[in-house]
């Protein structure tokens, strides 16, 4: 998993800078991608946003279309939606599948590396409880 994670991000992280596996920049300048030095960080660049985490919570359950996410995510425009999951695709966390038909079909679902960060979002919703029965009490 952790060398699947590995490449992922590597490939990412050189399709967002321009470079080429060979480290060089594809107007053929030397260079190397770096993701942040804390783990923390990189894990926020992939699902740091607003809506990713929400995104990532409603992929965990399974494929779902455009316009499921869109009700289920809540207030979030189509607009940023796409853009999201664009960048969701981007750096390898889900699939986006387009099926030759009228109207146009699209289903996303969650890569590998996708469903590796269910331990956060679990992680995250025990937290949240926590804090909830916390301040119930309070």
């Amino acid at each position: 998993m952790a060398e699947v994670m590995k490449k992922l991000l590597e490939q990412n992280e050189m399709e967002e800078t321009g470079m080429t596996e060979n480290g060089m920049t594809e107007n053929g300048e030397e260079g190397m991608a770096q993701l942040p030095k804390c783990p923390v960080e990189t894990t926020l660049l992939m699902i740091g946003d607003k809506w990713k985490i929400i995104i990532l919570r409603d992929l965990l359950e399974g494929t779902r279309r455009f316009g499921e996410l869109k009700r289920s995510v809540g207030t979030i425009s189509q607009k940023v939606l796409t853009s999201q999951l664009r960048d969701m695709e981007k750096r390898g966390l889900l699939i986006r599948k387009v099926y030759p038909e009228i109207p146009p079909k699209v289903e996303y679902s969650l890569t590998e590396l996708g469903y590796s960060l269910k331990p956060i979002t679990d992680a995250m919703r025990d937290w949240g409880v926590n804090y909830k029965n916390y301040m119930e009490k309070k």
